[in-house]
Order: structure tokens, then sequence, then C-alpha cells
């Protein structure tokens, strides 16, 4: 396979197999970090930071997953930790922002979509994340309970409270206004 190629490459340093790998990665890469951040200029110096780690610490991949899932564990880690560095959360007021920010980058014309992704974004990162990594990214709980470093039941609690929460979010939108036509209660 090409990727084994390019990383064997590159761990013996070859520059140009380690710029060829970085550049084939980086667009996935960046996608990942936008879904988690809702932020383009945070997702790029994550990214940024992620390619670093990744350089640092080349040597110590095995090759046992995907150099493209080595590094999306590496950027969850530092997502984690940035988000646990910070003193409180951010607001709600700058998340609807994010919000906007990111249905405009990505062009969505799409109402449903838009929906969706809203609903994602306020939900908090231990919900949003595994979400992203499950239904967005087709990783197994098993795959995500190491990127994230929780039990891998827990993964599958949070998957499947997050989805609960986004449906029941977006449960009113879906109603639209039939809810008043029908009874308060049915006994």
């Amino acid at each position: 396979m090409e990727e084994k190629r390019l990383v064997k490459a590159a761990k013996k340093g070859d520059d140009e197999a380690l710029a060829e790998l970085f550049q084939v990665t980086y667009p996935f890469l960046l996608k990942y970090l936008l879904k988690l951040t809702f932020n383009l200029q945070n997702a790029e110096d994550l990214a940024q930071e992620t390619f670093s780690k990744a350089i640092e610490n080349l040597p110590k991949f095995k090759g046992t997953s995907k150099f493209s899932t080595w590094l999306i564990a590496i950027a969850t880690r530092l997502y984690l930790d940035q988000k646990r560095k910070q003193k409180r959360e951010i607001n709600l007021l700058i998340r609807e922002q994010s919000v906007r920010k990111l249905k405009w980058e990505t062009q969505s014309n799409n109402q449903a979509w838009d929906d969706v992704m809203e609903a994602l974004g306020h939900l908090n990162d231990d919900l949003r994340v595994p979400i992203i990594l499950k239904h967005y990214y087709g990783f197994s709980y098993e795959e995500i309970a190491g990127i994230i470093k929780v039990p891998e039941g827990t993964v599958k609690s949070r998957v499947h409270k997050g989805i609960k929460t986004i449906r029941k979010e977006l449960k009113p939108i879906d109603e639209g206004s039939t809810n008043l036509s029908k009874p308060l209660s049915q006994g």
C-alpha cells in the first residue's frame, strides 16, 4: 500500500515522503477537526500541532492502524487537552456564531443537515467526539475507546446518549406545527 511505503520512507528520514504523507492526510484531518472545533482557525492550529506531534513521534508509530487513524488519535487527544486547559466552557453565543460560520464555510444548502450540525454543536465534547468518530468516520467502538482513552462501554453509552439528545432537539423541527393539532395527553 502507498501509505505504508510513505510511512516507512518517512521513518528513514525521507522528507519528501513525509511531506507527501501529510499532504495526502491534511484534508481528512482538517475536516475532522472542523467538526470538533466548529472553528476554522482552531482546526488549522490543531492540525499543525497534530503534524508536529506526529513528526516527533513518528518512530513510535507501529503501523498497527492506518496512519490517518493514528493522526485522528493524536488530534483528538490534543483537542481534548486544549478543552481541559480552558478555565470555563465557551458560552452559547460564541458556539452559535461558530456553527453559523461552519455552515457558511461548508456552503450547505440542506436545512436538515444544518439542523443536525447545529444540534451536534450544542452537545458537550464528551458526547460530540464519539458521535463524530463513529458516525462520520466509521470508527469502531473499540477504536474510539482507544482514541479518547475511555472504556468501550462508556463510548457506546455516550454515542447513544448523544444521538438521543440530538433526536430530542430535532423532534420539534420535524413535527413543526403539527404539535398543536395533537392531544396533549392520551391518559
